[in-house]
């Protein structure tokens, strides 16, 4: 005879895609009954216009059905009662007088365990594509990843994947976009009409669409969160490092020693604002002639050792200029490129990101 504790004891296997908790725990199962081997339930969903209600059934009726002696499952759907939504997302107060900041209606219902942003102070170095093949080495590694594109005015990262829909809004906050792999991407190109359409906006703007970005978009359980930062030091990586609790900042430049000295500033930047440095990534280190195998470096000798010396900070490793990688990203598939050369250092990088987050400032 089945009973009503294993029913509930099989639903908290079930988890809101939206929210990333059990259906039990957020208090979505109501009127559960019995009758021979036929189960009858109500589930109280956030809205009845949730896109993924199908989805959420279909899971509740699976996973009751995978008990023994249950023949038959019947589910009937209902809105949350006023009272049920504020139970699931509490008022938040601000979280010190000193921030001075309302929390994101979605963050403390987010559970982002580490979070790492990816700088490189100069344009051109191929910073968006080591943001992306770090994602794509940790997600192959069975980490839960997402993908932050704090680069407003230049975004990149959604074209890498091939994601071009507007991704849905939940009942709380705006669910990122999901590649075909699993990891979660939120970037100002998936909002917009067209992803050529401008982004013409001052300081303000920029910081406060990566501030939502962070605290009002649903990201659930993540290991990793990757920032890809936009070049320079100014609003936007000054926002992400005022607001963000970092891990730590992954370096990435090329051989020239130009690259080097941009580099070296936002070294700076990120030693004044308290924030860890990873190490450095050389991109476009050389080339592999298709021909003899020979290693040719394309801008010269490499100066990114010299670089990491100067500054401290550890060596993760050297990338080649590679078509392949360009063809990947500009086709958006980035998730089919081999990164047998970047999984050292993914896992340098996984080792080396500091175990306490930087404190934001507000």
């Amino acid at each position: 005879m089945i009973e009503k504790a294993q029913v509930l004891e099989a639903l908290r296997g079930v988890q809101d895609p939206e929210l990333g908790k059990s259906l039990v725990e957020l208090g979505m199962v109501h009127d559960v009954e019995i009758e021979d081997a036929r189960v009858r339930l109500t589930l109280a969903l956030t809205t009845l216009a949730c896109p993924l209600k199908e989805r959420i059934t279909n899971d509740a009726r699976q996973a009751i059905l995978a008990l023994d002696g249950v023949r038959d499952v019947n589910i009937s759907l209902r809105e949350m009662t006023q009272e049920e939504k504020e139970r699931v997302w509490p008022k938040q107060k601000p979280k010190s007088e000193k921030q001075g900041r309302e929390p994101g209606v979605a963050e403390h219902l987010n559970d982002i365990k580490r979070v790492l942003a990816v700088m490189s102070g100069k344009g051109g170095v191929g910073k968006s594509s080591v943001a992306a093949l770090l994602a794509v080495a940790l997600r192959r590694q069975g980490q839960r990843v997402g993908v932050l594109d704090a680069d407003i005015t230049g975004p990149s990262i959604p074209r890498m994947f091939g994601l071009h829909e507007t991704p849905p809004m939940g009942p709380v906050g705006i669910l990122p976009a999901e590649t075909r792999s699993g990891i979660r991407v939120m970037s100002i190109n998936l909002l917009l009409p067209s992803e050529d359409e401008a982004v013409i906006w001052r300081g303000p703007l920029v910081g406060g669409a990566i501030r939502q970005f962070w605290g009002d978009v649903v990201w659930g359980d993540l290991d990793t969160l990757v920032v890809d930062l936009p070049p320079g030091t100014s609003d936007a990586s000054l926002t992400v490092m005022q607001s963000i609790p970092l891990n730590g900042v992954v370096l990435v430049t090329t051989p020239q020693d130009l690259a080097g000295m941009v580099v070296r500033k936002a070294a700076r930047m990120t030693w004044q604002m308290k924030v860890s440095i990873v190490g450095l990534v050389e991109n476009m280190a050389y080339a592999v002639c298709p021909r003899c195998g020979e290693r040719i470096e394309v801008f010269g000798p490499s100066q990114a050792f010299h670089t990491a010396l100067q500054l401290g900070v550890p060596m993760l490793g050297q990338l080649p200029l590679d078509p392949e990688l360009a063809r990947c990203c500009d086709v958006g598939e980035i998730e089919d490129y081999a990164v047998d050369v970047f999984e050292p250092i993914a896992e340098k990088i996984a080792e080396r990101a500091s175990a306490r987050p930087s404190t934001p400032i507000f």
